[in-house]
């Protein structure tokens, strides 16, 4: 009895995964995002002033390329990483910052060291961590 259960299960979670990958594969999406409604208001945070556990977690990520989301009682954190960069001198910009009807939109740019200025000739590994009012709206990073 449990076997059949656990057979029908299996077949049932086996005909979902084939639908998704039908579905990526044929190229069609789920609605997303929507029309902007306002601009969010957040400031950049300085990493001596983030709780701890999102301490801990920028440091597991910060050599590669990630993007994630950390919440406590108060606020929302929103957080992008350009992973390790051969030397020092880079940036980050925040071209927008956003509520759409479903989710909350972060889009920044890594800007590099410029022309003949003098950096550190250590890796660096960018990124910026947005503080913003607590919102239960997934991040999606753009």
């Amino acid at each position: 009895m449990l076997n059949e259960c656990g057979m029908k299960m299996k077949k049932k979670i086996g005909i979902l995964a084939l639908v998704i990958i039908m579905c990526m594969a044929s190229g069609c999406v789920m609605k997303q995002g929507g029309d902007k409604q306002r601009d969010l208001e957040y400031t950049v945070a300085d990493v001596n002033d983030l709780p701890q556990a999102l301490k801990e977690q920028l440091e597991l990520k910060k050599e590669e390329d990630f993007s994630l989301t950390y919440s406590d009682n108060q606020y929302l954190y929103a957080v992008r990483g350009y992973g390790v960069q051969e030397t020092g001198g880079y940036s980050i910009s925040v071209d927008a910052c956003y509520l759409t009807e479903n989710e909350i939109c972060v889009e920044t740019t890594l800007h590099g060291p410029q022309v003949g200025e003098n950096v550190a000739k250590s890796p660096s590994y960018p990124y910026i961590v947005l503080k913003l009012e607590l919102r239960l709206e997934p991040v999606v990073f753009q």
